[in-house]
């Protein structure tokens, strides 16, 4: 294999690390707010209403997660295509958008199974808190 297109992979292939990685990191903050949220509640006195405020980290960390899982999902399909080229057909093109019609919406990928696996439980987890702490 041509040194141009091994480069070329390497380039895509950390892109997708880092999407990987970031979405890790998402998934633990978004665990640690809540956790700490719940934390720093006074028991003995909490209004479920204060609650609501959990609710706005992690729908937040699950946009964003799903928004990385989308560019991770847009970078493998350029790394096939480039994995797929011919050796001089090589220019180090970065860009991902070029596979948009490959791959679903960042929607649907934000609301996919694996990501909803991950935070809904954490909702359920805001509004079960919120029923047994009435205000």
């Amino acid at each position: 294999m041509n040194e141009n297109k091994i480069k070329h992979l390497e380039f895509i292939q950390a892109v997708i690390t880092r999407m990987a990685q970031n979405s890790f990191f998402l998934k633990g903050w978004s665990v640690t707010i809540l956790v700490g949220i719940f934390a720093f509640a006074n028991v003995s006195e909490m209004d479920s209403r204060y609650l609501i405020v959990a609710y706005i980290p992690v729908v937040f960390f699950w946009f964003l997660d799903g928004f990385f899982l989308w560019q991770e999902k847009l970078y493998r399909k350029l790394y096939d295509r480039v994995r797929g080229r011919e050796e001089e057909a090589i220019d180090y093109n970065m860009n991902a958008y070029v596979c948009k019609d490959e791959v679903k919406s960042w929607l649907k990928v934000t609301f996919s199974t694996t990501l909803s696996l991950f935070y809904i439980p954490l909702l359920v987890v805001i509004l079960l808190a919120m029923l047994i702490f009435p205000s």
